[in-house]
This record gives structure tokens, sequence and C-alpha cells, in this order.
């Protein structure tokens, strides 16, 4: 009977004799895993989750700081869809903004009057300003009166501020000599405008301080050409009642004397000039009589002899009639090269 049986060995008592660093260490992990997951089956869900939180708890990088991070970054859409954004009534929840309205550079003034007698016609129950940045250049005329003409800042730009919607947008950009608003271009691929985008009130306020800056100081250089334009008058009326032959009255080491005398002497033979030219031409005037003959002393048709046709006094200017291979030709010339022929 013993013959034919084997002899029964506990395994328990083999794996006791080999020596636990002969194990591999692959071997006791996954044993751990094992052991772990069969211990969270055991666990209820709730117990599941207090050990999930517990282990993210115990991270050195906190996740919800991590999210919140991340949807801080990211912007926030103002529009739902992008019909929405291309919508321009959407404009008037802005309430009354500045906008920048392109016009043409050469009559942005113009075109600014003309913007405003538009709107306050057609649509007198919206409140607008219609800014120009502009400075009002003076300058004195020779028959003394002041010119003053709009220089402008910013050519091209009319600042207009108003609520904006698309029945506005559509009229202003119909205007004659409107180009346009000044913004970015908003859609995608099926469609594309350009949105108006409105100037921010600090922007504004520093456009008004420089033109008013730029004002004060376009009417100090005004006021002081007007105060060297006096002096000089001044000193030119004093030289005149002065006698240029009595040396007594000038001191030879000032020169502000020497020039106003240079001066008053020019003027002086200047008006003289001026008095025998006129005399002179009077005389020429009285015997140019039309139909008469006359001679011409210089120029291209010296010594050349025709008839007198006609004298214009404010040109100065005389035609006369020539006689060229048989035929008649009128040319005109100046009175000065002109002189009666007489018998």
């Amino acid at each position: 009977m013993n013959q034919g049986l084997l002899q029964w060995r506990s395994h328990c008592l083999l794996s006791s004799s080999i020596p636990l660093s002969s194990i591999p260490r692959t071997r006791l992990i996954i044993s751990a895993n094992n052991a772990q997951q069969q211990q969270e089956q055991e666990l209820s869900a709730r117990e599941k989750r207090q050990l999930r939180n517990e282990r993210r708890a115990s991270n050195s990088t906190n996740w919800r700081e991590q999210v919140e991070e991340r949807l801080i970054k990211k912007p926030k859409k103002r529009f739902a869809t992008w019909t929405e954004e291309l919508n321009l009534d959407t404009l008037a929840k802005l309430g009354p903004q500045w906008w920048v309205v392109r016009v043409g550079r050469i009559r942005t003034v113009d075109t600014a009057e003309l913007l405003a007698r538009l709107l306050a016609r057609n649509f007198p129950e919206i409140d607008f300003q219609v800014y120009t940045a502009a400075v009002n250049v003076k300058r004195k005329l020779k028959n003394g009166t002041c010119l003053v003409k709009p220089k402008p800042l910013f050519p091209g730009c009319v600042f207009l501020r108003c609520v904006l919607n698309r029945e506005i947008h559509d009229f202003i950009r119909e205007c004659e000599g409107v180009g346009g608003f000044v913004g970015s271009k908003v859609g995608n691929t099926k469609k594309q405008i350009n949105k108006p985008r409105p100037v921010s009130d600090v922007d504004m306020e520093a456009i008004f301080k420089r033109a008013k800056e730029e004002q004060e100081k376009t009417d100090r250089a005004f006021k002081e050409e007007q105060k060297e334009e006096n002096l000089n008058s001044r000193m030119l009326s004093v030289d005149t009642h002065l006698d240029p032959n009595d040396d007594t009255q000038l001191d030879p080491n000032d020169d502000t004397q020497s020039v106003t005398e240079s001066k008053s002497r020019r003027v002086s033979k200047k008006a003289s000039d001026s008095v025998r030219n006129g005399s002179s031409t009077a005389k020429k005037y009285k015997l140019l009589v039309p139909g008469s003959t006359v001679r011409v002393v210089s120029g291209t048709f010296a010594e050349f002899v025709g008839s007198l046709k006609k004298v214009n006094r404010k040109t100065g200017k005389a035609t006369v009639g020539f006689t060229l291979f048989g035929k008649e030709s009128l040319v005109d010339l100046d009175v000065n090269d002109v002189v009666a022929e007489t018998n």
C-alpha cells in the first residue's frame, strides 16, 4: 500500500526556506496592488470617494486652483453666436460713446458741418455732438482785415458722440464725403464687416487738451507778429519826420537809426518814382486814343507802326493792329512799349 503513495509536503514549508530577497520586486508590487484593489472592492462607494479625495489632497499641486487659473485666463465670449456679433444694434447697449468717422483729408471741416446739419435734420430726437480737432489760424491781410482759417490737427477724422445703432450707422455711411467708421473687422469666413470701435474718454480728454494747447500757441505767435509789425510801422513813421541831411539828429554808432534811415530813403524814393510814373502814364493814356497811329519802341515788334484798336487801363495793355503780308494782325502790347505817332 505504501509503495504506490507519494509522500506529501507542505508548500508553506518549502516557501519558508526560500529567502525573500530572491523573489523579484515586480511580483511584490503586483501582489500589493492586487491586495489594495481587493480591499477597495470590499469598500462602499462613499468610502471610495473619501479615499480619492484624500489622495488628491495629498498631492503637492491643488487641481482646483489650476482649473480656476485656466478659466480666468480664458477670455469669456461676449456674444453667444457670430451672427449676434455682426448685429450693429448691440452697439446701442454701450450708451453714448465717441466714434471716429473717416472723411476726406482736404474738406474735413466742411464735411463735419454737413454731417451735423444732416443729423439734426433727419434725427431731431437724438442727442449728438460733432467735433473736429482744429486750430483757428489767423492771418492779417493787406487791407487790414483779419482772416481766420481752421487747420485740422487730425486731417480726415471727425469725432461723433451719440448712441450708435444700425440705422444711424448706415445713414452716416451714405453721407457725401464720408468713408466709414474707424473700427475692426469681425465675423468669420462666411461674412465679415467693419464694426466701429469707440474711443475712450481718456483719449478724448488728451485730444481736447492738445487742441487747446495748439490754439494758445498759434494765438501767441499771431500776437507777437502783430507787435513786430506795429513796431516797424512806428519806426518808419518816426524816420519820415526826420531830416536826412541833418547829421546832429542821428548817432553814427546807432545801427537801428542807420537801418531805419536807409528804409525811409527807399520808401521816399519809391514814392517819388511812383508819382512820376503815374504822371507819365496819365499823359500816355491821354495821347493813346483808339484809331490813332502808334509806333512800337521796344520788344519783339520794335519800330513797327500800326493802328491802336483798344487800351485797357486795368491791365496796362494796348491792342495794336499791324498789316503783315497784306493781312491785319492784332497784337497785345504793354502801354510803355507803345508811343503815339505825331504827324
